[in-house]
This record gives structure tokens, C-alpha cells and sequence, in this order.
């Protein structure tokens, strides 16, 4: 019987030492997979942060580029507006040249001599009103 208390002493040892291995290994094995998940954990925190500071500047980016383009569809609406206008003032003119009669040497009518009377008589109108202006002081002589 002392061989077999022997036995069963030695196996609760060994029992004994396995559970403790096991608890070590587990404790091992437990602090290894906190310190992997700690590791993503963190290297995801950091990719989230790069990624966010990218989608800033990506945004800011963007938003530059809108301005831009708001101000060049501005401008080309008053483009359009100025070309509007202009093309409506063209067709106006041309509208109005259709308008006028294209005249033939029958239509001319020639008065030589009576543009010199008038000639004479706008010469004489002229001076009486600068003799009249003259004579009432209108025009100042000397100083």
C-alpha cells in the first residue's frame, strides 16, 4: 500500500503542476492576446486619426475648388447675359436695315441754288445775332 500511496500522491503532484502550468500558460497566453488587441486597438485609433486629418484637407480642398467654380458659372452667366444683349442689339440693326429704302437716281432731288440763298441767309442770321449780342453787352469787349 505504500507503493500506491506513493502513486496517488505522485499523480496529485503531477495534477497539481499541470493545473499550475495551464494557469500559466493561460495567464501567458491571456496577457499576449490583450497585448494583439491593445496593438489594433491603437493602430486603428491611428489610422482613424490620419484617415480623418486626410478627409479635412480633402474636404477643404474641395470646398476651394466649389468657390472657384460658383465663380466662373457667375461669370459666365453675365457672359451669356452680355451676349444675349449684344446679339439682341445686332438683330435690332439689322432688323432696321431692312427698314430703309434703297434709293435710285429718280428719288435724289437736286437744289443747288437754293442751298446758296440759305447759305447767305444763315450767314446774315449769324452776324445780326452776334452785332445784337454786342450791342446788348451780351459779349464782353476788352477786359
Amino acid at each position: 500500500m505504500n507503493i500506491y500511496k506513493n502513486e496517488n500522491s505522485l499523480k496529485k503532484i503531477l495534477i497539481n503542476t499541470n493545473k499550475i502550468n495551464s494557469k500559466n500558460i493561460s495567464l501567458f497566453s491571456l496577457k499576449l492576446t490583450h497585448k494583439i488587441f491593445d496593438s489594433i486597438n491603437i493602430s486603428l485609433l491611428i489610422l482613424i486619426f490620419i484617415l480623418s486629418f486626410l478627409s479635412f484637407d480633402s474636404q477643404r480642398k474641395w470646398t476651394s475648388i466649389y468657390k472657384k467654380l460658383a465663380k466662373t458659372r457667375s461669370n459666365n452667366n453675365n457672359l451669356i447675359d452680355n451676349i444675349s444683349k449684344t446679339e439682341e442689339f445686332y438683330m435690332n440693326e439689322i432688323e432696321t436695315l431692312n427698314t430703309f429704302k434703297k434709293t435710285t437716281p429718280k428719288d435724289l432731288i437736286y437744289i443747288n441754288k437754293e442751298i446758296k440763298i440759305l447759305r447767305k441767309n444763315n450767314l446774315n442770321k449769324k452776324i445780326k445775332i452776334i452785332y445784337d449780342g454786342l450791342k446788348d453787352s451780351k459779349y464782353l469787349r476788352g477786359y
